[in-house]
This record gives structure tokens, C-alpha cells and sequence, in this order.
């Protein structure tokens, strides 16, 4: 007979908890801004400046478009997400699958976190960094302005 799992303890559990807040937070915020129709500014719907970077030199920033296409994907439209900033697609989508992950630690103690957290290798963070890259000319390349 096998022995029972291991399960994580209440350190593990208060842990996957603030993540699990954190992602829902971020997912909340999204879901209550409107996407903004030019594929970018929904940020100033938190209350923040326009973006410097298009005002000095009308072009679009690295994380241009990132917080349009969050509130895109919070409210169901994928499509439209994919269109304002096609990595903020998919950073949206990641973190819902870390907040529900991150609840079934809180609720079961599984150790999936542990499993997770041995996906950010050095590897996997250059692969983030050149998927931005690809993301921000993407944008570059449809940006009007």
C-alpha cells in the first residue's frame, strides 16, 4: 500500500491564500474597467496618468495595451484581448489558472504551488522576455495611434 500524499501546512496553505487574493484582485480590477475601443489607455480608468512614453514619442510602451486586453479577458471577450496585446491574453489567462490552483492548495493542501513554482526556471523567464519582445512589436506594427 502506498503512503498518503504529502500535504503542504498551514504556512503553505496562508501562502496560496495571498496568491489567490492577489490574482482575484487583479482579475476583479480588470473586470470592473471598459476596455478602451483604441487597444490602449484602459489604464486611466484606475485613476493614472496617460502613458509618457506615447506622449513623447507616439509610439506605444512595452506593456502597451496590457491592461485593455486584462479587462478584454476578465469580461469574457478572448478575441478582443488577443487584439489589444496578445501576451496581456495570455498573463490574464495564466493568472486565473494560478488563482484556481491556488485555491485547491488552500482547500486540499495539495502541493501543486510546489509543482508550479518549479515551472520558473531561467529558461522559462527568457521565454517571458522574448514573448514580450514579439508582444511589444506586435503592437508596434498596429499601433494608430
Amino acid at each position: 500500500m502506498l503512503p498518503p500524499p504529502r500535504r503542504v501546512g498551514r504556512g503553505g496553505r496562508a501562502l496560496a491564500a495571498v496568491v489567490a487574493c492577489v490574482c482575484l484582485t487583479l482579475l476583479v480590477l480588470a473586470a470592473r474597467l471598459t476596455p478602451s475601443p483604441a487597444g490602449h489607455g484602459t489604464h486611466r480608468g484606475l485613476g493614472l496618468p496617460p502613458c509618457g512614453w506615447v506622449i513623447a514619442f507616439d509610439k506605444p510602451c512595452p506593456t502597451c495595451g496590457m491592461t485593455t486586453s486584462w479587462a478584454h479577458a476578465a469580461n469574457l471577450d478572448f478575441l478582443g484581448a488577443l487584439r489589444a496585446q496578445p501576451l496581456g491574453a495570455a498573463l490574464a489567462l495564466l493568472t486565473t489558472v494560478i488563482f484556481w490552483g491556488a485555491v485547491h492548495v488552500v482547500l486540499t493542501g495539495s502541493r501543486l504551488g510546489a509543482v508550479g513554482a518549479t515551472m520558473a526556471t531561467p529558461r522559462a523567464l527568457w521565454a517571458l522576455g522574448g514573448l514580450a519582445a514579439l508582444a511589444w512589436a506586435y503592437k508596434l506594427a498596429t499601433w494608430t495611434g
